[in-house]
């Protein structure tokens, strides 16, 4: 404020000088012929006016001056000087403060681009950066190139991405093929050795400028340890089962061979003592073969025929298939949303094999409950659709929800242990999933989880 009352008083006090002068000179012209006085009064007016454009001409050059400061961010024009010269050192000051104040914000920019950058440079995630040049991939600058992505690809950081596709094109060619977004899974032969990338690209606009940041790492150590694991897991419940059956099979054979050892014929009485474990014998050995069956079921799953389908058929038909068997066992089978119209490509016979699996499970788990109950319907969640198996049985707690997928592993005394795992590997097959929401003895939730658009 004081600097307009002051900047207002100069220029209102020039402006009064200059009319006051030029009234003067007028009046001189038209009264006298002082030729001599109205030059000098002339001479006066011009300097005055002069004196006027010269201080409004300074002001503007400084002024730009300071806008070109601001824009270039060029934090080496200083107004110090002026601040304690010129007619208007608030102004100047402020200049000053301003400029002080962009040199602040882009020093703490570039701190934190530095920090942003070392962080990238240390994790072991690859990212590489693109900017492109008319929405050209091919053409693309690369802004940013991190060790890790050098280091995976075993490449120098290239600055254009042409260079990088000459150098390895089969990564290039499947990156361009997610130019919109979205995930891959990338399989490279660098060196004679298989790597496998899980790659994610995300396009982004800064400033009307589109960015490309490509991620990947290195997931085969990742894949192989969870192989192993789960090998050293199916290789454990396989031995056992094996175990339980081949145990009593050799201590029977050991007791058939010791009743018949140096014997030529065998009495009544003796065949009588062979039969129990005879039967025995092939009781387990049946089991075994049971069991062996089971595993090729799981291992052996058909490729699926997608046709498109709607959630009211398959409900409806789940409903026919389970209500006999639900009704045998005096249990409340609910299927809603009969008439649902909504559709999904999938292979239906496989879809019919996972619920009759889940509502099979949940059948078992509602024995001796009061008041069972089994509810089936769907929701759509999030670009997700669920088909839920809802049921008041024992439940599924933490611990076991960790297990319940690992083929042969079961609760039941009689369960052969590879319904869920045949019904996670359906979903796999149509790129969805399973998902558990348990509370014991209240509400158990198995879905089959599709992604839906």
């Amino acid at each position: 404020m004081k600097f307009f009352s002051s900047f207002t008083f100069r220029l209102l006090f020039r402006l009064f000088i200059i009319n006051l002068l030029v009234a003067l000179f007028v009046y001189l012209i038209q009264n006298t012929e002082l030729w001599f006085t109205i030059f000098g009064v002339g001479v006066i007016l011009l300097a005055a006016l002069f004196s006027l454009y010269h201080y409004i001409d300074r002001m503007k050059e400084d002024i730009n001056r300071f806008m070109l400061a601001v824009k270039t961010q060029d934090s080496t024009i200083n107004f110090k000087s002026k601040s304690h010269k010129s007619s208007f050192p608030e102004l100047y000051r402020s200049f000053d403060d301003i400029i002080q104040v962009h040199k602040r914000i882009q020093l703490e920019k570039e701190s934190m681009f530095q920090l942003i950058k070392t962080i990238l440079e240390q994790v072991p995630v690859g990212v590489i950066v693109l900017k492109p040049l008319e929405k050209d991939v091919e053409k693309a600058e690369i802004v940013f190139f991190n060790m890790a992505a050098s280091n995976l690809l075993q490449v120098p950081a290239y600055k254009y991405w042409h260079r990088l596709k000459s150098h390895r094109p089969e990564f290039a060619n499947q990156i361009s093929d997610i130019t919109e977004g979205g995930k891959k899974f990338i399989e490279l032969k660098i060196q004679d050795k298989l790597t496998q990338l899980s790659t994610e690209l995300i396009p982004l606009n800064l400033h009307n400028t589109d960015h490309i940041i490509i991620s990947f790492q290195n997931i085969k150590d990742e894949i192989e340890q969870k192989e192993s694991e789960a090998w050293n897991r199916l290789i454990g419940v396989i031995s056992h089962e094996i175990l339980n059956s081949i145990t009593p099979i050799s201590s029977l054979s050991d007791t058939v061979s010791s009743m018949v050892d140096g014997k030529d014929h065998l009495d009544k009485e003796d065949l009588e003592d062979l039969k129990p474990a005879l039967l025995t014998i092939k009781r387990r050995s049946e089991g075994l073969l049971d069991f062996v069956k089971d595993y090729r079921l799981m291992a052996e799953l058909p490729t699926p025929v997608l046709q498109d389908h709607t959630i009211g058929e398959i409900l409806q038909h789940i409903k026919i298939l389970m209500q006999p068997f639900a009704s045998g066992k005096n249990i409340d089978l609910r299927v809603v949303q009969t008439s649902s119209k909504i559709s999904l490509r999938l292979d239906i016979k496989l879809i019919e094999q996972a619920l009759i699996n889940l509502v099979t499970n949940s059948i078992y788990a509602v024995e001796n409950m009061e008041d069972p109950f089994i509810e089936i319907g769907y929701r759509l969640e999030n670009s997700r659709l669920y088909i839920d198996v809802i049921d008041n049985g024992k439940g599924v707690d933490n611990e076991l929800a960790k297990k319940v997928f690992i083929p042969f592993f079961t609760t039941r005394k009689n369960g052969s242990g590879i319904g869920l795992t045949i019904t996670r590997n359906i979903m796999k097959m149509h790129h969805g999933s399973v998902e558990i929401q348990s509370q014991p003895f209240e509400k158990t939730v198995f879905s089959l989880v599709f992604k839906y658009q």
